[in-house]
């Protein structure tokens, strides 16, 4: 079906109260240095009675628009870097100019979406300027509104990569619904901390962003498979070892997935070339000492495993995957501070960059955002029918979310149309994984 969207409003959110003087220029931490520069973009379904408490009939959309742009508004004050703009790539000019605030009407029902969704489908939920993929130097939050023909609703939130990482925009948006509930009150809500930079300070001549998975010529697809509860308990219980007695459900979901695209990509090549994945890994509890969970900003940590074997196995991906994280520990988590901190991530990058421009090497690259409380975004009308990331067009990437029961995942995978069209015939991944189910089952 054709989908159009038609805007009906645009302005500006500026913070309910103004940034005091002396928190005019906020620092980045070295790590919001090396962020790619671009939009963080997800997508929150609300359904006219997904719980029966949804939308009152007494809520109607000038209700429902009054509310978010009020709630917003005191979220930015209290999240105040974000109203600013990044300066120098070094700080950010807390200047309150605030956030940009679109609405939309969609000329179908939500349930039009919901029934077999698609990546290509998100985008229409999201502000026309994250369509080049970079983030501009204006604003550096951008939501968009969008009202369904039945009384549903998107909010599509899109805040700059520069400045906040998936737990820093889950708090954000967390944050903002309980603003939005009557009843708020600030012990309701989690409220940032602010003391990144103090410890891991940025460097006026570090202009280098860190490496990412190039965006490429070549046409990708991507596929939406969801693991449900039970499956991912028989997939746990195929994937332990002596070494790792209870995986999780991401390095069991994270395993397969690999495993699959290592078959996929050795079948092409008919010889046995080594496989890297590379997974982003929230530090904040890692760290020694550590940040609180409410820090804002960039905390983040890529970390690698890597199999060279003939014969892969399940288990074998599973003790590599947790082999890297533990290595985080060992060898960095005390060294994050100060002028060490410098040191360490530069040669980190290093090593990331030849990793990543070796054309020996299968490379694979996942983001979880599982265990964040975004099905939790209740702002007054119940809780999200489905949250989902509109991930960008990056080959070889792979994200990762939780089902709305919280046990499930779901994954939005991008190959090349080639490497797709062997991927989604394997035989391990739809024992386990169901392709693009309807969200509502």
């Amino acid at each position: 079906m054709e989908i159009k969207v038609e805007l009906i409003n645009r302005e500006a959110i500026k913070p309910s109260s103004p940034t005091p003087h002396h928190l005019r220029c906020f620092d980045l931490c070295l790590l919001d240095q090396l962020q790619p520069q671009v939009y963080i973009p997800l997508v929150l379904f609300y359904s006219n009675n997904s719980d029966g408490s949804s939308f009152p009939n007494h809520f109607k959309a000038d209700d429902i628009s009054h509310r978010l742009k009020t709630s917003l508004s005191e979220a930015l004050s209290r999240f105040y870097p974000l109203s600013g703009r990044v300066k120098d790539n070094v700080s950010i000019e807390c200047n309150d100019v605030g956030a940009d605030y679109l609405e939309a009407r969609v000329n179908c029902r939500l349930s039009d979406i919901l029934e077999q969704p698609e990546q290509k489908m998100l985008y229409h939920f999201l502000p026309k300027e994250i369509e080049s993929l970079q983030a501009s130097t204006e604003r550096l939050v951008l939501v968009q509104v969008s009202f369904f023909e039945c009384g549903g609703m998107a909010i599509g939130v899109c805040v700059s990569h520069r400045v906040v990482d998936a737990a820093t925009t889950s708090m954000f948006i967390h944050s903002w619904a309980g603003m939005a509930l009557e009843a708020f009150t600030d012990e309701a809500v989690l409220l940032p901390e602010f003391s990144a930079a103090s410890r891991i300070p940025p460097r006026i001549e570090y202009k280098v962003a860190a490496p990412a998975m190039s965006l490429v010529n070549e046409t990708t697809v991507t596929r939406r498979y969801v693991f449900d509860a039970s499956k991912i308990a028989s997939l746990k219980a195929k994937a332990t070892s002596a070494r790792v007695a209870q995986p999780t459900r991401v390095e069991a979901v994270s395993s397969l997935i690999w495993k699959c695209a290592i078959t996929v990509s050795r079948s092409k090549r008919r010889s046995i070339m080594p496989s890297t994945l590379t997974q982003m890994m929230n530090i904040r509890g890692r760290l020694v000492p550590s940040f609180p969970k409410n820090a804002f900003g960039n905390l983040v940590w890529s970390f690698g495993a890597q199999t060279a074997d003939a014969e892969i196995h399940l288990h074998s991906l599973v003790i590599e995957l947790r082999k890297g994280k533990e290595a985080f520990s060992e060898d960095y988590a005390t060294k994050l501070h100060g002028d060490e901190a410098f040191s360490v991530i530069s040669q980190h990058v290093k090593q990331f960059g030849k990793l990543l421009a070796s054309k020996d090497m299968h490379q694979i690259c996942f983001s979880s955002w599982c265990r964040y409380p975004l099905y939790e975004a209740d702002f007054g009308w119940g809780k999200p029918t489905w949250v989902t990331l509109a991930s960008l067009v990056f080959k070889n990437v792979v994200v990762l979310m939780d089902t709305k029961d919280g046990s499930g995942i779901e994954a939005w995978i991008t190959l090349s149309e080639e490497d797709m069209a062997l991927f989604e015939h394997e035989k391990e991944l739809l024992e386990f994984a169901s392709f693009n189910p309807s969200v509502h089952n």
